[in-house]
């Protein structure tokens, strides 16, 4: 049990941690995408290959 006075500030200091580093990339505007939607409706989804139904039957 003595572990966890190591281990319980450890693990509350990676949880910071990663809270601050989430926090500046959403502040530098890593999470911005002002092309992506504006693009997205150029893109058709016919790209999908056609199920077994459409496919011939090999010779």
């Amino acid at each position: 049990m003595d572990v966890l006075i190591y281990l319980i500030p450890v693990a509350l200091f990676l949880g910071f941690l990663g809270l601050a580093a989430f926090l500046w990339a959403l502040r530098s505007g890593q999470f911005d995408d002002p092309q992506g939607a504006a693009e997205r409706i150029l893109y058709d989804d016919d790209d999908a290959p056609p199920d077994d139904r459409q496919r011939k039957p090999p010779d």
